[in-house]
């Protein structure tokens, strides 16, 4: 995923290249991170906050252009089945046009043959009694029939046959593009994480610190907001139960079959169960690296984690967050159940999946892991929406 920083812009992922361990790590542990490099006397330096800002405006962008290229990725894939299919069906229509052509070229020579092209007044002075004019004419009607359909066929085919190679002509045009945009995203990726990790290195031992300190501190205050928001489900969930309990003592009294509740009800038994086997899948990822446009087994980006965890549970995902956004139910962050995802920034560039109590497991960024930790982690603005997928 990218920098977790507030800035929006739509992106994309590489599958199964690996990228060095980055930011993070600076801001998690001072311990790895204590190269100093003293600023040069009068060199204009930025503050730290804006080499924070920066950074995770980078890893921000680098999600983006990751998310981009999974995209141009799925695309590609489809688009060589699409030509490969394409170039087959041409090769057998051609085959059949060729058919076609033989089979006309031997109606012309039987023709030639027979004399069916001779006029009428020819053929009359030429047959020796009446009935052989008319056993001749039975059968050129015949073979006037057979060449007729055998005509229309070939015509038939031959435009056919043109259609499908225009149509394989395009899509190797559309193929050659997106491969470029492929190339295009990949190569952002690598800019962006490269800017990065230069900024990262000229930071003294001292601003390490400070940035892990200030890491800390947002770490402290997502955990407390995502405590309020477990604190709010659950009294929520109480209210729904005791709701339950008065209507089912009031439907006792009545007869009536009605009860009372407040807020939304809870997912339905089949999608408790579902997402059940995605949580379990996803925890067992917990520690396995982040890496852009992977999806699995052994690292993930943030959306191939999301879309291997559901079809662990037999639900079919998109592979981009720009897809799985839409792949399901919206529903308020109030009303989050285990299992649904958690979108992340104004172009949906991040995705995590909700365990309960403010919490998911999510594939951050370049140079960390697969972890649990709070939706909150960039605070309550970075999120976009919750979907329930299935």
């Amino acid at each position: 995923m990218a920098s977790h920083r507030k800035s929006r812009t739509p992106g994309t992922r590489v599958a199964g290249i690996r990228t060095p361990a980055l930011a993070t790590a600076a801001l998690t542990s001072v311990a790895l991170l204590s190269q100093t490099a003293d600023a040069a006397p009068g060199e204009d330096r930025p503050s730290l906050e804006e080499v924070e800002k920066k950074v995770g405006d980078l890893y921000r962008q680098a999600e983006s252009a990751t998310e981009k290229y999974n995209a141009a990725k799925e695309q590609t894939t489809k688009q060589r089945k699409r030509v490969d299919t394409l170039l087959d069906d041409v090769a057998q229509r051609t085959q059949k046009l060729n058919e076609a052509r033989a089979e006309l070229g031997s109606y012309a020579a039987a023709q030639y043959r027979t004399g069916a092209g001779l006029p009428d007044t020819a053929t009359f002075l030429l047959a020796e009694t009446p009935q052989d004019i008319f056993d001749q004419r039975q059968v050129l009607d015949r073979m006037t029939g057979r060449q007729k359909a055998a005509v229309d066929d070939y015509v038939t085919r031959q435009t056919e046959t043109m259609k499908k190679r225009q149509e394989a002509t395009e899509s190797l045009r559309t193929l050659t593009e997106t491969q470029g945009d492929l190339r295009t995203a990949k190569a952002t990726v690598q800019k962006k994480l490269a800017d990065a990790r230069e900024l990262l290195s000229k930071l003294t031992a001292e601003e390490k610190a400070r940035l892990a300190a200030i890491e800390k501190r947002k770490q402290e205050e997502a955990a407390r907001k995502a405590a309020e928001l477990a604190r709010q489900q659950a009294e929520q969930e109480q209210a729904r139960e005791e709701a339950a309990q008065q209507g089912g003592g009031a439907s006792e009294g009545s007869g009536s079959g009605s009860t009372g509740s407040t807020g939304t009800p809870p997912a339905d038994s089949s999608y408790g169960t579902k997402a059940e086997k995605a949580l379990a899948f996803a925890r067992a990822q917990i520690g396995k690296p982040y890496v852009w446009g992977a999806t699995g087994p052994g690292s993930y980006d943030c959306s191939g984690l999301t879309q291997a965890a559901w079809k662990a549970a037999g639900v079919s995902l998109p592979r981009t967050t720009y897809d799985q956004v839409n792949a399901g139910t919206a529903v308020p962050v109030s009303q989050a159940q285990p299992g649904d995802l958690v979108f992340f920034y104004d172009d949906v560039t991040h995705v995590g999946i909700y365990v309960g109590n403010g919490m998911m497991i999510h594939a951050p960024k370049p140079g960390t892991y697969v972890r649990e930790e709070s939706i909150y982690y960039d605070g309550d603005s970075a999120i976009h929406s919750i979907v329930r997928p299935a």
